[in-house]
């Protein structure tokens, strides 16, 4: 059975036009639509999202939102709610990103989304990532242990089958190279485990793994094969719609060759 890859382009605030944004999703979507075994979600500003909602279905391309409140409903000013992203059709919610994180989102804050998400019965893509790397000390695997196990400490157990973990060191985001596959392979292998210690080693197995940090159309098929991960969280190529299209052609022909 062919595992199927996910893909998830992350616009942030962009582009600056409706008219842009249509185009990008019309042309994402065509693209995926001749893909064999990766499925495309692509999250645009939430203003575009309902004029983005399609009545042409193509099954392995759907839409998500960047963030949800936790809260359900009531005097919340600016903030959506996991049951209104539900409702005009999304599928996926980016959560605990490391912009959000860096704006000041606890990772309390962030488990509180990602249970409203899941109540509102939404699959939430979960950033985690260290924000530097101590290739000698190994400092940031004890970081990423612990946010991890923070993040994740209030959802039940009945839910981990439900989650996308993505993988973002915060020091290669905007990078001119990604982390190396190598590097990726290691690191996704670490996430799981630690995931597996606080739902369970069978769960573990299960949870998709997607690696976000400079991703392009030129360093995916490399990341896939060799970093063995399940998918790509894509920021500002998901917006140049030549190179995303590119990305999603490669990563679906690509194939997981293992670590030597």
């Amino acid at each position: 059975m062919i595992q199927r890859k996910l893909i998830v382009g992350n616009w942030k605030m962009n582009p600056a036009t409706l008219e842009d944004a249509r185009r990008i999703a019309r042309k994402t979507r065509t693209a995926a639509a001749q893909l064999v075994q990766t499925d495309v979600v692509i999250c645009p500003p939430s203003i575009f999202a309902a004029a983005l909602i399609s009545k042409k279905n193509t099954p392995n391309f759907n839409l998500g939102a960047q963030t949800a409140s936790f809260e359900e409903s009531g005097s919340h000013t600016g903030q959506i709610s996991a049951a209104m992203l539900k409702n005009i059709g999304m599928t996926h919610v980016i959560v605990g990103h490391s912009e959000e994180r860096a704006a000041g989102d606890t990772d309390e804050m962030i488990s509180r989304r990602i249970r409203a998400v899941l109540e509102a019965g939404l699959t939430p893509v979960v950033c985690v990532g260290e924000k530097s790397r101590d290739n000698e000390g190994g400092a940031h695997f004890e970081f990423l242990k612990d946010q991890i196990r923070n993040t994740f400490a209030n959802i039940s157990e009945k839910y981990a089958r439900e989650i996308v973990l993505a993988y973002e060191p915060v020091w290669a985001i905007g990078a001119k190279e990604a982390m190396s596959p190598e590097q990726i392979y290691e690191m996704s292998l670490f996430v799981k485990k630690v995931f597996g210690d606080v739902f369970g080693q069978a769960s573990a197995m299960k949870v998709p793994v997607v690696y976000g940090g400079s991703v392009t159309f030129r360093n995916a098929a490399d990341i896939i094969a060799i970093g063995q991960v399940d998918g790509l969280l894509v920021g500002r190529e998901s917006v140049n719609v030549t190179g995303f299209v590119e990305l999603l052609k490669v990563v679906d022909t690509a194939k997981a060759d293992g670590v030597n």
